[in-house]
Order: structure tokens, then sequence, then C-alpha cells
């Protein structure tokens, strides 16, 4: 075993054993509580935040990027754990790499969800996401496909925005091959997935049945509250978004273009239901409600659900702990009753 496997292997169990230890030992480690806006931070949250800056885990937006690109892996896979469930096959979907969750017990037709990852357009691939969508997919008995989409900087916007609807046309197209009900296929993303997700079910109509945005960032031109209130220290980090906004988008391009800022688009009729998910200390946690707002102004039936103790990223972390993998099971209940 080389040193990096071990080191690895030690903060996963580190981080297993911390996050699985009864509260009140929790709350002694992770020092008095941290409450902003009204809002109290899980405990295993900010002791998980804590182990991260004493593991040296930085903000992969700092390092070079490859480095980053691999520290974020690392921390979703720490993050994730080991998800036996269901069953799991590679395919390749409109040219890119994509991965089908097959929950146990699956039909032979059934619902279907198309999922795109966070990491701010730079960074996440079918890996960091393997575990989130492994869960979610076996708990709500729904096919997930979750599609890796073209990265900046290597490819800028609107690649990103291309390839997640060029993918979900695919899917219908591809319905009977991979299982899927075309009268039940859905969009799912978390962060700059969900803006993707958002991006496609505004284009869609007629063929998306359900979306699920989680913490999703609609609004390239933000300067909301909650932005600069949770811009440190809770993860997601002002450097992130700084590298993601300046890789992503060339210098020149209208940060209000509805298809890298849905918050600006105009709303179509027959959009498909929305289940908008934000968490009380994330730095995009007022645009996603305020997108949701948006949405329902325009017609569209949507079910807004703020997780007011944790943080951006969460849905990432159920390997250990309590409260955010109580929270995933909310969504993934959420997309079962959705699809």
């Amino acid at each position: 075993m080389n040193r990096d496997s071990l080191r690895f292997r030690v903060e996963k169990l580190a981080f297993e054993k911390l996050m699985n230890l009864r509260p009140s030992w929790q709350r002694r480690l992770a020092g008095r509580p941290i409450v902003r806006d009204g809002q109290t931070l899980a405990t295993e949250t900010q002791l998980m935040l804590r182990l991260n800056e004493l593991a040296r885990l930085g903000d992969p937006s700092t390092l070079p990027l490859d480095e980053g690109r691999a520290a974020l892996l690392r921390q979703a896979l720490i993050g994730g754990g080991q998800q036996k469930r269901g069953s799991a096959r590679s395919l390749t979907v409109a040219g890119r790499p994509a991965r089908l969750y097959i929950p146990n017990g699956a039909a032979a037709i059934g619902p279907l969800l198309v999922f795109f990852h966070g990491g701010g357009f730079v960074y996440g691939d079918l890996r960091s996401h393997e575990a989130s969508c492994r869960y979610v997919a076996d708990r709500a008995g729904v096919r997930v496909l979750s599609v890796d989409y073209r990265l900046a900087p290597e490819e800028p916007f609107p690649a990103a925005y291309d390839d997640a609807v060029a993918a979900f046309d695919w899917v219908h197209e591809h319905a009977e091959e991979i299982g899927a009900d075309t009268s039940r296929i859905g969009v799912a993303g978390d962060s700059a997935g969900g803006n993707l997700a958002a991006g496609v079910a505004l284009v869609a109509r007629e063929k998306c049945a359900f979306q699920l945005l989680i913490y999703p960032v609609v609004d390239m031109d933000a300067r909301t509250e909650s932005r600069t209130m949770f811009n440190e220290g809770f993860y997601l980090t002002q450097s992130f978004l700084d590298v993601a906004e300046s890789s992503y988008i060339r210098t020149g391009t209208d940060k209000r273009d509805p298809r890298l800022s849905p918050l600006y688009a105009e709303v179509p009729a027959g959009v498909a239901p929305a289940y908008v998910v934000t968490a009380g200390f994330d730095p995009l946690r007022d645009e996603g409600e305020a997108y949701a707002r948006k949405l329902e102004d325009a017609g569209v039936k949507v079910e807004l659900r703020r997780f007011p103790d944790q943080i951006h990223g969460f849905f990432n972390v159920i390997g250990a702990g309590r409260t955010s993998k109580a929270a995933v099971d909310v969504i993934a209940d959420a997309l079962k009753a959705g699809l």
C-alpha cells in the first residue's frame, strides 16, 4: 500500500468514526454551536468542517487544476462511503460517458432520472457522485442516469449546457434500451448540475416529468445576502465561486443569458413540477429560493425544501453521520413521489 492510499484509509476511518459518535461527544469536539441568520449548524457538520481544517483538506479551487479535481474527488469518496445498492452499468450518452444506476427489484420499464453532477462546471465526474446516485436510485426505486458533461476551463460555456440538453434528448430517443418510461423521465442535479437541470427543464417541457434541483446555482450575476453571509467557512467559498465563474464564462459573455442563469429565463407554459432544495448555510441559498418563487409565480407546481442546518455539498455526505443522510432520504422520497 502506497503512502497516499494509507492516508486516504486513515482519513476515511477517522471521518466515519467521528461522524458516528454520539451527538454529545460531537458537540464537545466541534465546539460552541454556530448560529447564523437564526439557524444553527448541524453539530456533525460543524465537526466535519473542523476535521477538514485539521487534515488540511483545503479548498480545491486554491490548488492547480488537476490537484483540485483530485482533492474534490477525494473528499467526495470519503463523504459518500461505499454504497453497495442495486447495480450499475456504463454507457455513452450523446457522446459523453454516463452511468446507469438500477435499483433492486426494478421493473423492465420504469421511471428514470437524468442526473448532472455538481462541481462548479470545473470539478466533479461520475465517480464523485456515484455514492449519492446509487443511494438515491435504490431508496427512490428510480433508475438514475448520471451524465459526465464537458468541463471548463477546457470547454467553457455553453459546452456543459449543450451536453445536458443533448443527453436528455438522447434518453428519450433510446428510452426502451435503458428501461425508461417516456412519461416518467425527470432531470436533476446539484449545484452546477442543478443549473444544467434547470436549463433542461425549461427547454424540454413536454418531455420532462419532474425536476429536482439541489442547491442550484441559477444566477451568475448574484449579489445576494447568503452569498455574503456564508462565503467563507462553510465549504463553498468565494474563491471556489470565483474560479468557477472565471473558468466557465468567457470574457464578454452576458451573465444573464438564460442558458447560464436560469433565474433570468422566461418560464414557458408546461414546465415540469419542481422540487427545489436549499441549505441554510450555503452561499447559493437565496438564489435557489428566488428561482423556486419564480417558477411558482409562472404557474409551475413547486415544493421548496430548505435544510436549515446543512451546508452546500451535503448531498455527497451519506457515508457516515445522521443529519445529511436524513436530508438525502427526504430528497429521495420526494423523487419517488415525483416520478
